[in-house]
Formats: structure tokens, sequence, C-alpha cells
């Protein structure tokens, strides 16, 4: 089960809020029953047996962390990391086996099927233990708060990565009232329509072009490396929103994953805008672990380089995701090494240019099946004597352009703008409501017709 699905949108999400409404905030308790509930009905809609998956790694890291803190009170910092390494080698361990063992022996395991969303929650666990042992976080005695934090269905199976410490109270203790309901739900709406009419019709096009082979021209090429820019962007960027959106109908508050990512006017600050919530948790237990920028620019380049090593292969178990991540991690160095006051000095849309360049090259290496793939089509890419625009133009339909066009203006922060713009004016709070309203209602239509006259409804980040 997906968000943007009939059967999420006008059965299980009705009924989830209808009931969760009608009890009274303050039996709390049973709130996060149903929720947990809920949660694990979502889980399990698609491959029932990996709720097993979720619950063992509840009930595990339950205790993990109740043995960390006993253990510190005891002053037994032996034992603490202890429990901790063993908590990591549960989680990675489960990690490794469901999504990577088969790619590590060669494919001699196609069997082992990857449970959807293991990525991020591993994440979020692992996230919550370390924070124990830090000692920024008390243990979790209600192991239901705890159930509920690591399978709340909003972000279970796309994210954004939910630390244990920013919904810590919420869990206990939340609320929710009419500017909320109304915010969340309209926030959710835009990231359905940002997933539904504009990933889902660009992602034709994009598919198209990477399945083309051999004969595959430079504007095509383009074309469609542009289309996976969009895709991916409006699929995973939606998702995000919807998450968000979700949450604020249950009382939580979840923070931003996008921040506008491709007018950034560097690598750098690509990684600050493009899935925060991946690239702080690297950075908070990973990176910074390592040394981070501490100890001398040769340390600083390594941690670089095993930082975007792992984000890459935790995209996928293939070569061409860790090579992805390797060259994000290169661009990195490079920029550090002094590239970035030349950046710095240039105009802006000159610096956005080679940004747009870096990562939709890197797109290519993201989105191809295999490495050699990904490198013929960045030859076809560059191949101007084959340039074959006609050919490409062929491809477009006038809702594809159309739907290229509206990706590409609000990649950049176009609405925001004209919201401050128009609530600046003498009643502007008032028709910016009424047209927020109105908009997130023909959006909703047009989604749900979307959808129901297409069973085209790709889920870029299963695999992940």
């Amino acid at each position: 089960m997906i968000f943007s699905s009939t059967l999420f949108l006008f059965i299980f999400l009705p009924v989830v809020l209808l009931a969760y409404y009608a009890i009274p905030m303050r039996y709390i308790a049973v709130k996060n029953g149903w929720l947990f509930l809920a949660s694990l009905v979502f889980y399990a809609w698609g491959e029932p047996k990996n709720i097993v998956l979720m619950l063992l790694a509840i009930v595990c890291n339950y205790v993990f962390a109740i043995g960390i803190e006993k253990c510190r009170s005891y002053g037994d910092v032996r034992a603490c990391r202890a429990i901790l390494a063993l908590s990591l080698l549960y989680n990675l361990g489960a990690l490794f086996f469901f999504k990577y063992f088969n790619f590590a022996t060669g494919g001699a395991f196609p069997h082992i099927a990857l449970p959807i969303g293991i990525s991020f929650f591993t994440f979020q666990i692992m996230s919550y233990t370390i924070d124990v042992y830090r000692g920024e976080v008390a243990a979790q005695r209600d192991i239901l708060k705890l159930g509920l934090y690591i399978s709340l269905f909003p972000q279970l199976i796309a994210g954004p990565i939910v630390r244990y410490v920013d919904i810590e109270k919420q869990l206990s203790e939340r609320s929710y009232d009419a500017d909320k309901l109304f915010s969340g739900t309209s926030r959710f709406i835009i990231g359905l329509s940002k997933k539904v009419l504009i990933s889902n019709t660009v992602a034709v096009m994009a598919d198209f072009a990477f399945g083309v082979g051999s004969g595959l021209n430079a504007a095509t090429a383009w074309l469609g490396a542009i289309c996976y820019a969009l895709q991916i962007y409006y699929d995973f960027s939606g998702y995000s929103d919807m998450a968000i959106g979700l949450g604020q109908l249950l009382g939580f508050d979840f923070l931003e994953n996008f921040n506008y990512p491709y007018v950034s006017c560097s690598v750098q600050e690509f990684w600050r805008r493009w899935h925060i919530s991946l690239s702080s948790w690297f950075r908070d237990y990973l990176y910074i672990p390592l040394g981070g920028n501490r100890r001398g620019k040769l340390k600083t380049y390594v941690n670089l380089t095993i930082v975007f090593a792992c984000t890459g292969i935790w995209h996928g178990a293939a070569w061409s995701f860790l090579v992805w991540g390797l060259y994000h991690g290169f661009f990195l160095i490079v920029e550090r090494v002094g590239f970035r006051n030349v950046l710095e000095r240039l105009p802006k849309p000159v610096s956005r240019a080679y940004t747009l360049l870096v990562v939709l090259f890197g797109w290519v290496l993201f989105r191809a099946d295999t490495l050699a793939g990904a490198l013929r089509y960045m030859a076809a890419m560059l191949d101007f004597s084959n340039i074959g625009l006609v050919r490409a133009s062929l491809q477009l339909d006038n809702i594809t352009g159309f739907a290229i066009l509206l990706g590409i203006v609000f990649s950049a922060p176009v609405l925001p703008w004209a919201k401050r713009k128009l609530e600046s004016l003498p009643g502007g709070k008032t028709s910016s409501y009424l047209l927020n309203v109105a908009g997130c209602i023909g959006l909703f239509l047009l989604s749900v017709v979307f959808l129901t006259g297409s069973d085209y409804n790709p889920f870029i980040y299963f695999r992940f």
C-alpha cells in the first residue's frame, strides 16, 4: 500500500483518521495503540510476513536501549559499549541480509525479498539506541510508544528519517486544531499532486529514454535525464510532503526533508537541501564520529569519501549506487579544496548551472540499471554529432511537456514568493487562504482523475 493509491486515500486513511479522532486526547495510550495497530496493518499489507521483522526490531531494540541505560547507571562503560555494538550488529545485520546479501554473494540468493522501507526504519532505530548510549535521550520504558515511533505509517516506507529525540514528547502529549488539520491536509494534497501529476507523468519519458539502448541520441538522452531528475525530486519530496502532512493530521511535527535543492549554487549546498534527514543522519552518526573536519584536510577528505560511499550504498545494492555516492563525494572534496571559493565569485546562474550539471549526470548513475549502461547513457548525452532534436520532440505529448514545464518552474521557490507577495497586499491573507483551499480541492480532484485513469504509479523508493 502506498499513499498515492485509491485504497489508501479512500479506505485506509479515512478509517484510521475517523477512529483516531473519535478517541479523546486524554486517552493518549489508546490513540497510540490504534496508530500502532494501523501502522502494522499498513506495513503488512503487501507482505504480511515482514511484520515479524518489524516486531523483532521493536522488541530487540527496546531491550538494547534499557540495557544500555542500566549499565550506564552502574558506571559500566564497557558493558554499555558492548550492548550498543550488539544493537548495531543486529540492526545492520538485518539490513545487510535483506538488502545486500544477494549482491555480496554475486546474485546467489535472488529469492531474498527486500522488506519495504527497511533502510528508513533501520536508521531510525539506530539513531534511537545511539542517542540512548550518548545520554541524549532516556530509554523508552513503554514498548508501545517505542513501537509507534519505529512503525508510524506516515514516514515508515519513504521517510523522512525521524529521530526519536524530535518526537519523544509527542508520543506522550500532542495536539491538533483546525489550523493544524488544514495545514496537514493541504500539505498532503500538495505532496500527492507532486507525485501523481508531475512525477508519474515525466516518468514515462524517463523510462523511455533509459530503455532505448544503443540507438539513443543526445536530445533524447538529455530529455530523459531531465525528466528523471524531475521524477525523483517530485516523487521523493512529494512523499515527504505527504508524510509531514499526515503527521500534522495526527498531531506530530516532522522536520522538513527538502528545501528546493535544484536552486543550489554548489554540490555542498545541494546536500544541505536534498534528503535533509539522511544527510544530517550521516553527519551526526558517521561523519562527526569519524572526526569530521577536525583532524586535518586529508582526514576530512577520507571521511567525506567514507560517508558518501555509505550514502550511495544505502540507496541500493549495486555498483552504480556506490559510484554515484563516490561521484558526489569527489565533487564535495573538489569544492573543499578550493573550487567553492571560485563558485562564490561566479554569478549565481553560472554556479547553479554547474551544480545542476553535476547532479544531472549523477542521476544517470543512479537511474541506469548497470554502471556500464550509465556510462553509455552519458556518452550519448555528450555525442553532439547525433543530436536528434526532432526525434526527441516527437516523443513528447502535450501533457508530458506541460508537466516538465511545471516541474522546472516549481523546483524553484516560486509559490512561497508568490504567497508572500499576495499576503503583503490589503486583504491578501484572506485571498491567499481562499486560493489555497480552491487550489487544494482542484489538485486533489485532478490527482484522483489521473490515478483512476492510469495503472502507472511507480514507487522509486521501494528498493530503499
